[in-house]
Order: structure tokens, then sequence, then C-alpha cells
């Protein structure tokens, strides 16, 4: 499990910090703009949890991880420089970085001992505070704060997932699996039928 849990968490590194150029080229930001906006979104979300857990901060006790964050950034970056961008392009690869993450999260909380609900909001926490490093950055609102298609609640959702079935019996590696493709699942059904939860609407005096 633990050799899944690291290729996983580099793997979703390079993706988040592909979205994150992605996002700074529709702000026109130059090369080192780029890469500050690549590796805080790949990075960001599981420094977040470290400090919260009172783990070491995994980047810092592995470089490979930023070395990925960086290289990942410096090929997208001379990739699409010179390409028009679709505003929306980036988010095919942030679902996809949602659902590694998210998992990857929940599982160290679990091997930190945390409570499940904790465990699952550690989850929750890896996989969305990248992008909202990335939209700040970027001068947007986050996606996880704007009216519209589920992004956290598909993180809770493949987190909680994920710590059922292990309570269930079924092994460590399967469940991350699952919990990735419901995590995945959600996010591109959300995007496709504009699935939202409901919303606060209090009526105008």
């Amino acid at each position: 499990m633990d050799a899944l849990l690291y290729w996983v968490g580099l793997v979703a590194v390079a993706v988040n910090a592909l979205t994150g150029v992605l996002d700074a080229g529709r702000k026109q930001m130059d090369l080192i703009g780029a890469l500050l906006v690549g590796v805080a979104t790949a990075l960001g979300g599981g420094t977040i949890r470290d400090l919260l857990l009172d783990r070491n901060v995994f980047w810092v006790v592995d470089q490979t991880y930023l070395i990925v964050a960086l290289s990942a950034g410096l090929i997208t970056f001379f990739a699409v420089r010179n390409r028009p961008l679709p505003p929306r392009l980036f988010l095919i690869p942030d679902a996809i970085g949602l659902a590694l993450f998210t998992i990857v999260g929940t599982q160290i909380a679990l091997q930190w001992h945390a409570p499940w609900l904790v465990a699952s909001l550690m989850g929750v926490i890896t996989g969305v505070v990248g992008g909202v490093l990335r939209d700040i950055l970027c001068n947007d609102v986050p996606l996880v704060f704007l009216k519209g298609e589920l992004y956290a609640t598909a993180a809770w959702a493949g987190a909680l997932s994920l710590i059922v079935l292990q309570e269930i019996g079924l092994s460590a590696i399967a469940s991350a699996w699952v919990g990735m493709a419901i995590v995945l699942l959600l996010r591109l059904l959300a995007m496709r039928y504009h699935l939202t939860l409901p919303t606060l609407n209090p009526p105008k005096p």
C-alpha cells in the first residue's frame, strides 16, 4: 500500500502542477509566475494536511515531489505557451488530481491513526486546497466556493467510501481504487449534468 500511495502521490503532484500552469496561462503569467502557481497547486493541499496532522511535510522529507512539480510545470508551460487555451481546459486534469489527492490524503491520515471523520476531512483538504491556492493566485474565486458543480462534496464522498470499504474488510488497495473512481465519476458527472448542492437563498426584505 505504501508503494501505491507514493506513486499515486507523485502522479497527483504532476497533474495538479499541470492544472496550475494551465490556469496561469489564461492570465498570461511569465515562467516564474506560472511555476509558482503550479507548485502551489501541486503541494499546497498535502502541506496543510501534514501541518494539521503534525507530521513532517511530505515534499520537505522527499524532494522528489518538488522536482516532479517543477518538471511538470516546466513541461506544461513550454508545451502550451504559444497555444490558445480554452477557459475550462484545466477542469478535466483538475478532477483527476482531486480524485488522486483525496484518496492519498485520506489513507495517510488513517495510517497516522486519525479518527475516521478527521481522516475523511484530511482527504478533502488534500484534494481541494491546492486548487484554492491556484484560484487565489490567479485572482479568481476558488471553484470550491462557487455556486456550481459538486467539488468538495465529490471528494468527501470518495474519502468516506474508502473508509467504509476498508472497515467492511476490502483491501486497502482495492478501497483506494474504488474511492478514486467515486471522486472522479462524481466530479465528471457534476460537470456534465451541472449537479449542485442546495444553496442558501434567504428572502429579500
